[in-house]
């Protein structure tokens, strides 16, 4: 992390010379997220986000600034263990390492400062916790394929507003760009049938399904 904020603020230091004005921040907050792909719905499963990060002016007025961030954040997916609210059981979460780079506007009325951008994300914990059915049969992801892809690039959308002096709260809005896991196969029970000997097989649909992470983060900033 030490490393990444040296990242931070030698990528922001052209910027502060022009603009005379740089400030470093500090963020933690709590995220929650889904996978789609995945064939659940809901933001259910709870996660942290925080790091550091920089931010610097690009105009004399300070309507627009640029900031760079490096971040530890968690995400995934949850669904209940009971079949009348769930195709299956999830419970998984991940963990990154985040450099989100966002372009931010400074509204001259009412104060908010809205951010839009990218973030680039490199898996640094596998997905861990609980895949399984809710019955005996239904439907059911592969679980023998659990392991997501090493990288994660997200379109961000976030809106900031000062709390006091230099507290600040954040609500971002992120969604994957690329898959963060490709042809996930997923099996469904579609009944069964009898062949010539009298015995009975279960008969399976299988089609496969690309994910993103897909999440909402609540965090507050302390802006030096």
């Amino acid at each position: 992390m030490k490393h990444l904020t040296a990242i931070v603020l030698i990528a922001l230091l052209p910027l502060g010379a022009e603009a005379q004005r740089i400030h470093a921040f500090l963020s933690s907050g709590l995220t929650v997220s889904q996978i789609e792909g995945d064939e659940l719905k809901g933001f259910k499963q709870l996660g942290y986000s925080g790091g550091v990060g920089a931010i610097a002016a690009l105009d004399a007025n300070r309507r627009w600034g640029l900031s760079v961030e490096a971040l530890f954040s968690q995400r995934g997916a949850r669904s209940s263990k009971d079949p009348r609210y769930s195709l299956y059981y999830f419970n998984v979460r991940s963990s990154y390492v985040e450099i989100p780079l966002l372009v931010h506007w400074q509204d001259p009325w009412g104060g908010m400062l809205f951010g839009a951008g990218l973030s680039y994300g490199r898996l640094i914990e596998q997905p861990n916790g609980r895949v399984g059915n809710v019955d005996t049969l239904g439907f059911m992801p592969d679980t023998n394929d659990k392991a997501f892809l090493s990288r994660d690039l997200s379109v961000v959308a976030d809106l900031r507003f000062t709390i006091w002096r230099g507290l600040q709260m954040s609500i971002r809005w992120q969604y994957s760009l690329l898959p963060i896991k490709r042809d996930w196969v997923f099996n469904k029970y579609n009944g069964y049938y009898v062949d010539a000997n009298g015995d009975r097989h279960n008969r399976w649909i299988t089609h496969t399904n690309d994910c993103y992470n897909h999440s909402l983060t609540v965090k507050l900033i302390y802006q030096f």
